[in-house]
């Protein structure tokens, strides 16, 4: 039997009601839900294929056969945009999977464990967090070259870490409390106990972790496209088309304007979502809304 002392049960019913009235949850729900019916959608129809290359179209403004124009080969952005999303969504979901995947386990048994193993372990983690992303993926694209795959593994990398610290950081505020003791006294060893007591009590706060390393990760991937180490053309991605906008921000500046909005409003949307479920999951938190 699995012991939740400190943590008070909810109903569905409670959950659904206050989820409703968090402003915070429903706004970013509702931007990323849009952003990831955009990204499916891109997998049937866009309004153009994005590998044909129009030069009579090039850099053509706003208009009703293009919503937001045309890029320097006559692409349509908009079709660009809507394929970049999954490219995105693709490369932080499975870089968060792997952080989360790899992190949580290592933080719960450093946290389980303690002394020299705990301490070596944060050791470790720390000498893999001293390498942010883009340096990973350059050591990473000197070795196997640049690519999808590659920004997926070094933004996983960096990941781990961070779920590690969190994992462990939660795991140790739970070990001290009674129904621990408890299952201690009934005989369970520390992985039973850790899998059993531990991880359900700290699953919303690697909930919300997951989101905000979900939002970061997108702005990883854009940020390692744009130096080119991310998906390469002519796969489209937002931060490929800002880096080449960058030269035709004059004669067209729609080229930067809508890729750009899209990274902002999917980053902010997925933070409003994770301050959301942290409000309606947290029952600590007196935040009203």
């Amino acid at each position: 039997m699995t012991l939740h002392v400190d943590i008070p049960e909810e109903t569905l019913a409670s959950i659904l009601a206050k989820a409703l009235r968090n402003r915070s949850f429903l706004i970013g729900l509702a931007i990323t839900a849009l952003v990831a019916a955009v990204a499916i959608l891109s997998y049937v129809w866009t309004p153009y294929d994005v590998t044909r290359l129009v030069i009579s179209d090039k850099t053509q403004s706003p208009s009703l056969a293009h919503w937001f124009g045309t890029d320097h080969f006559g692409r349509d952005i908009l079709s660009m945009i809507m394929v970049g999303a999954r490219n995105s969504i693709a490369v932080a979901l499975v870089a968060v999977g792997i952080g989360m995947g790899v992190g949580v386990p290592l933080g719960a048994f450093a946290a389980a464990r303690g002394g020299l193993i705990d301490e070596v372990l944060m050791r470790m983690n720390d000498l893999v967090f001293a390498f942010p992303a883009l340096l990973s993926a350059i050591m990473i694209t000197a070795i196997f070259g640049p690519g999808a795959i590659n920004a997926i593994i070094a933004i996983g990398i960096f990941n781990i870490p961070v779920f590690a610290r969190v994992a462990r950081a939660g795991a140790l505020a739970i070990w001290p409390r009674e129904f621990i003791l408890a299952a201690r006294a009934a005989g369970k060893g520390s992985t039973l106990i850790t899998i059993e007591h531990i991880l359900p009590n700290i699953a919303t706060l690697l909930l919300v972790q997951g989101t905000i390393q979900f939002a970061l990760g997108i702005l990883a991937e854009a940020g390692l496209s744009y130096v080119g180490l991310g998906a390469q053309p002519p796969m489209p991605s937002w931060g490929r088309m800002l880096f080449d906008a960058q030269t035709r921000m004059v004669v067209a500046p729609w080229m930067a304007i809508f890729p750009g909005m899209a990274i902002v409003v999917t980053v902010l949307g997925l933070n409003l979502l994770g301050d959301g479920i942290a409000d309606i999951l947290d029952p600590k938190s007196r935040r009203q809304r």
